[in-house]
């Protein structure tokens, strides 16, 4: 296949801030590449760590819209909207930052670190006024199966994006060959491996692999049994 794009773990970016570990799946910061740069609308992807009771201080942000997935730990969230909350495992942030907002994230603890992921995507509407929305999404609704957490309209009770892209999370104890259908003709796939092993293709893709993949409308992946996926179908442009 020449429409796909493998990103082993060990070819992502790095950041050693002491305070912040951070891994980077497309150019961000202090890291370049002009091999990635982004993938469609998916602008960011961040593997964060965060020492206890460090973090991001406030910083401003515009037209992009802003998901945040802690995969351990409490984060602290503060806007200029006026949000405070705290956002933990198994929740799920979206921040749509509109015409302009300023906002911290920082580890609530002082004796464990946090860790989450930090996505960013164009959006499709630029200028609107700046939104903020976080949900719990129970781990038993994902078993052995996708579950939609971002998406434009809502779909199945997620969070909404200010975009035609969708965001799905999935956790499997058992062995599953699972049937994905793009949600547009127009978007791509871009498959990131949170933990365990899946095979795409004859590809097979380990804990934070990834592969992206465009101009298909369905694709086969054969899941391992422990593993955990997150799937963004985003357009291509």
């Amino acid at each position: 296949m020449n429409n796909k794009v493998i990103h082993k773990a060990n070819t992502r970016g790095k950041s050693d801030h002491g305070w912040l570990q951070s891994y980077h799946s497309f150019s961000f910061a202090g890291y370049y590449n002009p091999e990635r740069m982004g993938f469609g609308v998916l602008r960011v992807l961040n593997d964060d760590r965060v020492a206890p009771a460090m973090g991001f201080s406030k910083h401003p942000h515009d037209n992009m819209e802003i998901i945040s997935i802690p995969l351990h730990g409490d984060l602290e969230h503060r806007d200029s909207m006026g949000n405070v909350s705290v956002i933990k495992q198994h929740d799920v942030q979206i921040m749509s930052a509109g015409t302009g907002v300023f906002h911290s994230e920082m580890n609530r603890n002082k004796d464990l670190e946090v860790a989450f992921l930090q996505i960013w995507i164009y959006p499709k509407m630029y200028n609107i006024q700046p939104r903020y929305d976080q949900r719990t999404f129970h781990p038993n609704d994902r078993l052995n199966k996708m579950q939609v957490i971002v998406s434009p309209y809502g779909e199945s009770g997620s969070l909404i994006i200010n975009q035609d892209a969708w965001l799905l999370l999935g956790c499997f104890s058992e062995e599953v060959i699972y049937s994905y259908n793009l949600r547009r003709k127009e978007n791509g796939l871009y498959i990131f491996v949170l933990s365990g092993s899946v095979t795409i293709d004859s590809e097979t893709l380990n804990t934070r692999d990834a592969m992206g993949l465009w101009d298909i409308e369905n694709i086969s992946l054969h899941i391992k049994s422990g593993s955990e996926l997150l799937l963004l179908d985003v357009p291509m442009q």
